[in-house]
C-alpha cells in the first residue's frame, strides 16, 4: 500500500527572486514528481509548495538549498502543512494537491 502524500511549505531566503529560481523550483519538482506551486513573496522571499512522497519533499528541500548557479540561498526553511480532513487544513496546501502538476504563481 502506498502512503498518502504529504504537503510541506518552503521558505527560501536570499538572492532567490529575478535569477530564475522559480523556473528551476519548477524544473526540479516536476522531476521529482511532485504537484503545486512556487511564487514570489513581496519581502523578497520564495515560497513553495509542494505535495508528493516524504522521500521526495527531502529531496527537493535538498536541491532548495543549493539552488540554481545564479542564486544565492542564505536560509530554507520548511513546514509541514495539513491536507483536507476538515478543520486544520491548509487552502494553499489543499490547491497544490488538487493541481496535477507544479506550477508557478505569479
Amino acid at each position: 500500500m502506498t502512503p498518502p502524500p504529504l504537503a510541506a511549505r518552503f521558505l527560501v531566503e536570499g538572492r532567490v527572486q529575478g535569477v530564475f529560481y522559480r523556473v528551476w523550483t519548477q524544473a526540479q519538482a516536476q522531476e521529482l514528481s511532485l504537484r503545486g506551486w512556487v511564487r514570489n513573496l513581496p519581502d523578497g522571499r520564495v515560497e513553495a509548495c509542494a505535495v508528493g512522497a516524504a522521500a521526495d519533499l527531502d529531496e527537493l528541500e535538498r536541491r532548495l538549498h543549493q539552488g540554481p548557479p545564479s542564486a544565492r540561498v542564505a536560509k530554507v526553511q520548511r513546514e509541514p502543512v495539513a491536507l483536507a480532513e476538515g478543520a486544520g487544513s491548509d487552502a494553499d496546501a489543499d490547491d497544490a494537491a488538487t493541481g496535477e502538476d507544479f506550477r508557478i504563481r505569479h
